[in-house]
């Protein structure tokens, strides 16, 4: 067995997640119209714990599945990057950064940084998983959809939406492989132009020296000592929303996203129960909640 056909076997035992229920925690039911709508407010708070709990169990479940256990076992990384990995007999060593993705959120939150030089074998591939709890706001994490995508095309997809020198430029992290491992750096960091009219266009000119291709991204060494010219000439500020998988165009990710929103759920669409809990009338979501989870209270409000 290769490192894709380990990929390929575990992405088809991953995407059999959809509609799994994970026994780790549970949310209790609203005890009032009123608490379900407070409830509804910070239930996103629960995301971060419950990613970590889906990436934990991802990694048990596969073990759990036939056709690995000759080859190697798959293993956490915390910290470390990607979250899972398949230590055994395979090289280069297959790999799962798993993303946990609550689609009530504004928008999905997580983050890929890491530069396209890590990927250059095609070894580590990005599972996205949508939860919900399993009535809406409460209840046990239910997995809704899940999306596996190659590392090095979200990379690249990241590289090409963002980089536009001398406006906007994605930087490499060097070479840090003489640095002991908690030292190493294999993160992209975005970089927004900050000066003076004048100033853009003496960094447009030194741009349009490079040549007609000088635009294209590239990892490679030479190019980013031509970025790293116009970072030391010019003034520019850290991005900090850099990144966000939710604003990369990634071709896959965003058909994943239309298909979870669309997808129907206790009596609505995910994306209309998103824009109700997000901006509707606060009279509005008690009654749909307490009319569609059979949450009572007396002085319920009647909404035609």
């Amino acid at each position: 067995m290769n490192t894709q056909q380990v990929i390929a076997l575990a992405r088809d035992y991953l995407r059999g997640l959809a509609g799994h229920e994970f026994d780790v925690l549970e949310v209790t039911k609203p005890v009032s119209p009123e608490a379900a709508v407070n409830l509804a407010k910070i239930i996103s708070k629960l995301s971060p714990l419950v990613g970590n709990l889906i990436e934990f169990n991802s990694c048990e479940y596969l073990n759990d599945q036939e056709g690995f256990a000759e080859f190697g076992r798959w293993q956490r990384q915390d910290p470390g990057f990607p979250d899972t990995i398949f230590a055994g007999t395979v090289t280069p060593m297959p790999g799962f950064e798993i993303k946990a993705w609550f689609p009530l959120a504004t928008e999905i939150t997580a983050r890929f940084k890491d530069s396209q030089n890590h990927f250059a074998q095609d070894q580590t591939y990005v599972a996205m998983l949508a939860w919900l709890p399993e009535f809406l706001i409460f209840g046990k994490p239910t997995i809704i959809d899940i999306v596996v995508v190659s590392g090095a095309s979200v990379a690249k997809a990241r590289d090409d939406h963002y980089h536009n020198p001398p406006d906007y430029l994605v930087l490499e992290p060097g070479d840090t492989t003489a640095r002991t491992s908690n030292l190493q750096q294999t993160n992209t960091n975005g970089y927004k132009f900050q000066g003076t009219p004048e100033q853009f266009r003496e960094a447009q000119a030194l741009v349009q020296r490079w040549g007609r291709n000088g635009s294209a991204y590239l990892p490679t060494v030479a190019y980013q000592e031509l970025l790293r010219e116009l970072i030391a000439r010019f003034p520019y500020r850290l991005d900090t929303n850099f990144a966000k998988m939710d604003r990369i165009v990634h071709p896959e990710i965003e058909a994943f996203k239309d298909r979870v929103y669309g997808t129907e759920f206790h009596g609505r669409t995910i994306g209309a129960w998103n824009r109700l809990l997000s901006k509707g009338d606060e009279n509005v979501i008690r009654h749909e909640l307490a009319e569609r989870f059979d949450i009572r209270d007396e002085g319920l409000p009647v909404v035609e």
